[in-house]
């Protein structure tokens, strides 16, 4: 019996012993955290705590509108929702994604591969993500109803950007879209977050800066469970700058329409200053798809679009000018002397160099052919003398300096230069001579050469202003002025022309749009306009001739400009396999009578304002009085 008390009582000791042992590690554990909490860093964990009770939620800054030179809207945005996940509590509650996805029409896999792309970036984890944006009702209806079954969800009001319908001046406008994981790297993101929108094309992501405006925060004290208890700061957001553009709807509008059906571009700019009033390329994709992010499978099928809906052949499609390009050579033989008042070519219908024969579109030939004739009419034989003559080097000389082969400078993303060969471009990219019979292909616009339809609106502009290049832009310069403190416009180029020289170039041009010229479908009654046509062939006649698909039909191209002596309006029309340069000439016609139709209401509507009461002279005032006594 006493062993037995002896034994229990030490197992009773060692039981005691041990719980004594626990009890103080646990003591020891609890009063280090406590001077850890309290002592060591006790700032970590106030913030911690601080930030389970107190939530700041993102006050959305409304991007900037988007107006016409009148002031007439062209982009608003429409109020609508997003709805932010926090990460820290999505990440212990795995099982809300699935409900959330499907609540919310999100694919889980897209959900779930969005959270772990943030996760291995340098982002907190507190960090909300935004996880949809431009709720429907049904979607709000659903966030709002799970407020307490889904406290990591959070909604926030946003804008929604409203574009043109159609398409209207798409390649010109751009549009929004979730910033990437490489643009967050570029030092013009620094301040944008994941999950920000930001502009990705033409004017949107050109003037980003200004369009975005300032984020705002609402910091609102929450309970346990996410419940909005108390609001302690609202900071307002800056809403962002909205841009008044050189377009003129009126003008967009009436080569929108011009274009419809047709594959290309147009452009008008207003040659004394360089503003551009219309610019459309053609076919187009409507910005409103991309709002809210487009589909993988919309997205994929523009890209794979034979069409191409999303190059911007107005600044980007570089292709050979045809006849256009004789307006240049004639420049670069009258400036080099070359071509002088005694300059003739007897034109047979064709003509041989260099042992291949060239011939011109008149069978028959043009007969005797002056500088006027062979704009008018033109004729290849005439200009295929005068490059040969002049050669490759000095017309490049003066292709480049009316704007070809290298960019405008127009405020969009992406421009091309297009190419202006020489001897020294084509053995930098070749390693080969060139030959003299490459020249005569490039004094008629084919070879080599290719320009976008905004270099030859700008190219023409300058010749229609005698000699002065202003540079084409979006943003008119008092705007700039605001927008970008210390701006000064870019001066005009303004090389040292011969102006006779000039003036009898134009003349030619002027005969283009005469009866008997090549672009008499540009008339317009009342109007003096100066212009040409060009057809550029895309393959070879001996290829061409067993293919009739259309797609292999020459290019043509009209540009013009009016008045031909006070020049206030230059088009450039490229009409993908239109086969002939007369049948794109209408298309400019049609943007420079809504030009000149347009100053007219304006010039009427000032005619019938009622004219300003004239002051009245205190003799006069008293002379109404006297008579008006009985």
């Amino acid at each position: 019996m006493n062993l037995y008390s002896s034994g229990s009582r030490k197992s009773g000791d060692v039981q005691i012993a041990v719980f004594q042992y626990i009890t103080a590690t646990v003591f020891l554990w609890l009063v280090a955290g406590f001077w850890q909490l309290q002592v060591q860093s006790p700032e970590v964990y106030e913030a911690r705590a601080e930030r389970n009770r107190i939530k700041s939620l993102p006050l959305l800054a409304p991007r900037g509108k988007l107006l016409d030179r009148d002031g007439r809207i062209l982009v608003d945005n429409s109020p609508s929702y997003k709805v932010l996940l926090s990460r820290s509590r999505a990440a212990v509650r795995p099982d809300h994604l699935a409900v959330i996805a499907e609540g919310l029409n999100i694919p889980y896999a897209s959900l779930r591969a969005k959270l772990d792309r943030l996760a291995n970036t340098n982002a907190p984890e507190y960090q909300a993500v935004i996880v949809k944006e431009y709720l429907t009702p049904q979607e709000v209806a659903f966030v709002d109803a799970n407020r307490s079954a889904f406290p990591e969800l959070e909604l926030i009001r946003s804008q929604k950007r409203l574009y043109p319908r159609k398409g209207m001046a798409s390649h010109v406008i751009g549009y929004v879209g979730e910033i990437s994981d490489e643009e967050l790297d570029r030092e013009e993101f620094i301040f944008f977050e994941p999950g920000a929108e930001i502009g990705k094309a033409g004017i949107e992501r050109g003037y980003n800066d200004v369009l975005s405006g300032v984020d705002g925060s609402r910091q609102v004290v929450v309970d346990s469970l996410g419940r909005e208890r108390e609001v302690l700061r609202i900071v307002e957001a800056q809403p962002g700058r909205s841009l008044r553009l050189t377009l003129d709807l009126d003008l967009q509008v009436v080569a929108e329409l011009a274009m419809e059906g047709r594959r290309g571009a147009v452009v008008a700019l207003d040659p004394r200053n360089g503003e551009v009033r219309a610019l459309v390329s053609r076919p187009n994709y409507d910005p409103n798809e991309f709002v809210g992010g487009i589909g993988s499978s919309s997205w994929r099928g523009l890209m794979q679009d034979p069409q191409k809906p999303m190059l911007n052949r107005a600044i980007q499609a570089q292709l050979a000018p045809g006849s256009i390009f004789k307006a240049v050579v004639a420049l670069a033989g009258a400036e080099t002397g070359v071509l002088d008042d005694n300059f003739q070519v007897v034109c047979r219908g064709g003509a041989r160099f260099y042992g291949r024969h060239f011939a011109c579109h008149l069978r028959g030939g043009h007969g005797v052919v002056n500088l006027q004739k062979a704009i008018a009419q033109s004729c290849n034989v005439f200009f295929a003398t005068l490059g040969d003559k002049i050669g490759i080097d000095k017309i490049a000389e003066y292709a480049s300096l009316v704007g070809l082969g290298r960019a405008t400078g127009l405020d969009l993303p992406n421009e091309a230069e297009g190419t202006v060969p020489s001897t020294r471009w084509k053995l930098r990219f070749f390693r080969e001579k060139w030959y003299a019979g490459e020249t005569i292909s490039v004094s008629i616009g084919q070879g080599a050469l290719t320009v976008t339809p905004l270099q030859m609106a700008y190219a023409y502009g300058g010749l229609a202003m005698r000699g002065e290049w202003h540079q084409p832009h979006l943003i008119p310069y008092d705007e700039m002025r605001e927008i970008r403190p210390g701006f000064e416009p870019p001066p005009p180029v303004t090389p040292s022309l011969d102006r006779a020289k000039v003036d009898a170039i134009v003349n030619g041009l002027r005969g283009v749009v005469s009866p008997g010229g090549t672009g008499m479908r540009a008339r317009l009654p009342g109007q003096d306009v100066c212009g040409k046509t060009g057809t550029a062939q895309l393959a070879s006649m001996q290829y061409t001739a067993g293919n009739t698909g259309s797609e292999l039909r020459d290019t043509a191209w009209f540009v013009a400009f009016a008045p031909c002596d006070a020049p206030e309006i230059a088009v450039a029309a490229l009409f993908e396999n239109g086969e002939h340069g007369h049948l794109a000439a209408p298309i400019a016609r049609d943007v420079i009578k809504a030009h000149f139709d347009k100053q007219q209401r304006i010039e009427w509507s000032k005619r019938m304002q009622p004219p300003e009461p004239r002051p009245v002279s205190p003799a006069q005032s008293e002379t109404a009085s006297l008579l008006e006594q009985p």
